[in-house]
C-alpha cells in the first residue's frame, strides 16, 4: 500500500523540488520508505507501506530495459498466477510480490494493461521510449487518483489532493459548481472534484498523456454476470463459493492481518469466513456511541464470540475542539459524511494491533442492501395517486415530533417517502439521497454565489439518469455515484491517515458480477434487502445477526448539535473569518441552527455538511496547502 505522485513537464526535465514536496505530503500513505525517480521528463514519488514482499518489493519498479517503470498504490489479488503466466513469457520479475509484474503486464498488453490486475489499485506509468504516461484506477475506485494540467503543459497526479496543493501553480479556485453538488449529496459526484482544473480519475478508467494530449478512457464497466442458474440453491452455493474465495483472496499479506467489525451482515459474513479460513485467532475491531440508538457494539460482540476473536471495542465520545479538525486534516476534499468520524477513529485504534484490516464495504451495493432501494420501488407504486394526497400525509407526520427530529424513527422515514412520491424516477432517487434540497440552497447561497452557480441543481440531476431498469439499476448508480464518492474515498482516507491498509472483499469484481446478476427474490423480499447473502451464510452467523434489518454506520448528529457541538457550529458557521467568505447568507445558516437547538427540525447531517465545509477552507483554501517537508525523499535520476 502507498501513496503516488508525480509530474510530466512537456520539455526539458522534470522538477525534482516539486514532485519531493508532493511526496513528503503524502508521508502517512506509506511511512516505511519513498523515494523521487527522474525519467527524463517525468518525475515519479511514492511513499510506501511495506504488506507483502517486505525485503525486495521496493519501488519504483520496472522492465529488464529500465525504458517502462511504474509506482503502484494498492494491492493486486492472485499475482503470483500473473508471476507465472509473465515468467513463461520470458519475463524476468524480480522479488516475490505484485507491484513487480505491472511493467511487463505493460510490455505485453500497452496502456489496456489494468485489465489483466484483479485488485484495488492506483498506477502511475512511464513509457520512455513512447514518451508516455499511463494512469490507471481500480474497478470500483478503492484506491484515489487525481490530476491536473499545470499554465505551462505539465501533468501533475496524486493519491491526494493534499499532495498536488503543495505545487505553486495549483490555484485555489473554488469550483462553486461542484459545492453546490457537495451541499446536496454530502459529496463531489463524478470527476471534477471543489477546486478549478483538479480531476478526479474515475473508477475503471485510464488516462493516457502523450504527445501533448490527455484523453481518459473506460478500460471496465459494472455488468451482471449470467450463470444460467435456475434453483435458490444454485444461486446461493455460488455466492458461498464467491464470497470465501474473495475473502481468502485478501488474506495474503506478510503483516498483520484484522477485520472492522461493524456486527451489520456486510463484516459479520466477512469475519465468518476469515475465522473458518485464518489458521489463528482473527483480530476484530468496533465502535460504538453511548447514544443506544447508534451503537451496534452488543451485535459485534455476538459474532466474535461465535468465532473466538480477540476483539477491541471503542466507545466514542465527541470532543470536538480536537476530532473535527483532525477530520479536516486528514480529509482535503469537502467530505459530509459523518461516519467518516467513527470511521476514522476505528482505524486509528486498529493500527495498532494491525497492518491490514477487511471490511465490509460494497455489500449494500452489490447484494442491494439499503432501504432505499425499497422505498424508491414503494412510492412508484403511488404514481396513480393525486400528487396532493402523499404530499399532505408527509406534511402531517412532519407536524409530529419524530417525524420532523428523529431520523432513525419510522415516522421520520415514512415522512420522507412520501415526499418523494409523484417525482419520476431520477428526481425520487435523488430525494432520498440529499442532504439539502435544491430550494434550501437557493436561499442559503449569496446573491454573488447564485449568479457562478446559476439555479441549484437537484440531487437527481446531480446524479444522472439510472442505466437499467428496476433495482438494478439503481444499484448500477450507486456504484457509479455513491459507492466512490462518498464509501470509498471516506475509507481509504480514515486507514490511510493512520497507515492502514483497507481491504473489501465484497467489492471483488467478480463477485459483484454475479451478484448483480442474482434474481430479483434474491436481492430483495418485502422490507429485507440482501437476500442472497443472509440466505447464504444463515448457519455461519448468529441469528439475531442474520435477522437484523439495516441501520448504516450512523452518528448521533441531531444530540451533538444540540449538545456537544452546539458552540462549536455557532462559532465556525456565523465568526467573522465565514461571514467574510460571502458564500452563505448568515441569516440562513442562523435560521438552521436556530429551528436545530430548538427541536423543530433535524437538521444534523446538514449542519455537520457545513462545519466541514468551513473547516475544510479554512485550512486547504486559507492555509495555503500542506506545511514543507520535514526532509527530502531520496532522490534518483535515471535516463
Amino acid at each position: 500500500m502507498c501513496g503516488i505522485c508525480g509530474l510530466v513537464v512537456p520539455v526539458g526535465t522534470a522538477r525534482v523540488e516539486a514532485v519531493e514536496r508532493m511526496t513528503a505530503a503524502i508521508v502517512h500513505r506509506g511511512p516505511d520508505e519513498g523515494s523521487v525517480d527522474v525519467f527524463g521528463r517525468c518525475v515519479l514519488g511514492h511513499r510506501r507501506l511495506r504488506v507483502v514482499d517486505l525485503v525486495t518489493g521496493s519501488q519504483p519498479v520496472e522492465d529488464e530495459s529500465g525504458r517502462i517503470v511504474a509506482v503502484f498504490n494498492g494491492e493486486l489479488y492472485e499475482f503470483q498466477a500473473l508471476r507465472d503466466e509473465l515468467a513463461a513469457r520470458g519475463h524476468e520479475i524480480p522479488g516475490t510480490g505484485d507491484t513487480a509484474v505491472i511493467p511487463h503486464l505493460y510490455e505485453e498488453h500497452g496502456p489496456r494493461f489494468p485489465e489483466r490486475m484483479n485488485g484495488m489499485f492506483a498506477v502511475a506509468l512511464w513509457d520512455a521510449g513512447r514518451e508516455r504516461l499511463v494512469l490507471a484506477r481500480d474497478r470500483f475506485g478503492k484506491k484515489p487518483l487525481l490530476w491536473t494540467r499545470l499554465p505551462d503543459g505539465s501533468i501533475a497526479f496524486a493519491s491526494e489532493l493534499k499532495a498536488l496543493l503543495t505545487l505553486p501553480d495549483v490555484e485555489r479556485r473554488l469550483a462553486l459548481g461542484a459545492l453546490d453538488a457537495f451541499l446536496s449529496l454530502g459529496y463531489v459526484p463524478g470527476e471534477e472534484t471543489a477546486l478549478e482544473g483538479v480531476h478526479r480519475l474515475p473508477p475503471g478508467h485510464r488516462l493516457v498523456v502523450e504527445n501533448g494530449e490527455a484523453h481518459v478512457e473506460r478500460y471496465w464497466q459494472l455488468a451482471p454476470r449470467r450463470l444460467g442458474l435456475v434453483s435458490e440453491d444454485e444461486w446461493l452455493a455460488a455466492i458461498r463459493d464467491e464470497v470465501r474465495a474473495a475473502v481468502r483472496r485478501r488474506l495474503v499479506a506478510d503483516v498483520p492481518l484484522g477485520a472492522l467489525l461493524s456486527g451489520g451482515i456486510d463484516s459479520s459474513v466477512v469475519v465468518a469466513v476469515m475465522a473458518q479460513e485464518a489458521s489463528g485467532p482473527v483480530r476484530t475491531f468496533s465502535v460504538g456511541f453511548p447514544d443506544a440508538r447508534y451503537d451496534e457494539r452488543r451485535y459485534a460482540r455476538l459474532v466474535a464470540d461465535r468465532y473466538g476473536t480477540v476483539h477491541e471495542e471503542l466507545l466514542v465520545r465527541p470532543d470536538a475542539v480536537a476530532l473535527l479538525p483532525r477530520l479536516a486534516e486528514a480529509y482535503d476534499e469537502p467530505f459530509g459524511d459523518s461516519s467518516a468520524l467513527p470511521t476514522y477513529i476505528v482505524c486509528e485504534h486498529a493500527r495498532r494491533f494491525v497492518t491490514v484490516a477487511l471490511g465490509g464495504d460494497g455489500g449494500d451495493e452489490t447484494f442491494a442492501g439499503y432501504e432505499r432501494y425499497r422505498a424508491h420501488a414503494l412510492a412508484g407504486r403511488l404514481d396513480h395517486l393525486p400528487t396532493a394526497v402523499p404530499r399532505a400525509a408527509a406534511r402531517a407526520l412532519r407536524l409530529l415530533p419524530a417525524g420532523r427530529s428523529e431520523p432513525r424513527s419510522q415516522l421520520f422515514r415514512a415522512a420522507r417517502f412520501l415526499e418523494t412520491a409523484g417525482l419520476d424516477e431520477t428526481e425520487r432517487y435523488g430525494c432520498l439521497m440529499e442532504i439539502f434540497p435544491a430550494p434550501l440552497r437557493a436561499v442559503l447561497w449569496t446573491d454573488e454565489a447564485l449568479a457562478e452557480i446559476g439555479r441549484p441543481r437537484t440531487a437527481g440531476e446531480f446524479l444522472g439518469p439510472t442505466e437499467a431498469p428496476g433495482l438494478t439499476g439503481l444499484q448500477l448508480l450507486d456504484v457509479a455515484t455513491y459507492l466512490p464518492g462518498d464509501l470509498l474515498f471516506k475509507a481509504d482516507i480514515a486507514s490511510m491517515a493512520s497507515s492502514l491498509e483497507l481491504r473489501s472483499p465484497l467489492l471483488d469484481h467478480g463477485l459483484a458480477e454475479l451478484a448483480l446478476g442474482l434474481p430479483p427474490s434474491l436481492k430483495a423480499h418485502g422490507r429485507e434487502g440482501k437476500v442472497a447473502l443472509r440466505r447464504a451464510f444463515a448457519a455461519d452467523l448468529p441469528e439475531e445477526i442474520g435477522r437484523r434489518r439495516k441501520r448504516g454506520f450512523g452518528v448521533p448528529l441531531a444530540r451533538w448539535f444540540r449538545a456537544d457541538l452546539r458552540e462549536l457550529a455557532a462559532d465556525v458557521l456565523l465568526d467573522e473569518q465565514a461571514r467574510g467568505r460571502g458564500l452563505l447568507r448568515p441569516a440562513a445558516v442562523e435560521r438552521l441552527l436556530a429551528e436545530h437547538v430548538e427541536g423543530r427540525a433535524d437538521h444534523g447531517a446538514r449542519l455537520w455538511s457545513l462545519v466541514m465545509l468551513e473547516l475544510w477552507l479554512r485550512r486547504w483554501v486559507d492555509a495555503g496547502g500542506p506545511p514543507a517537508p520535514a526532509a527530502p525523499a531520496t532522490v534518483l535520476a535515471r535516463g
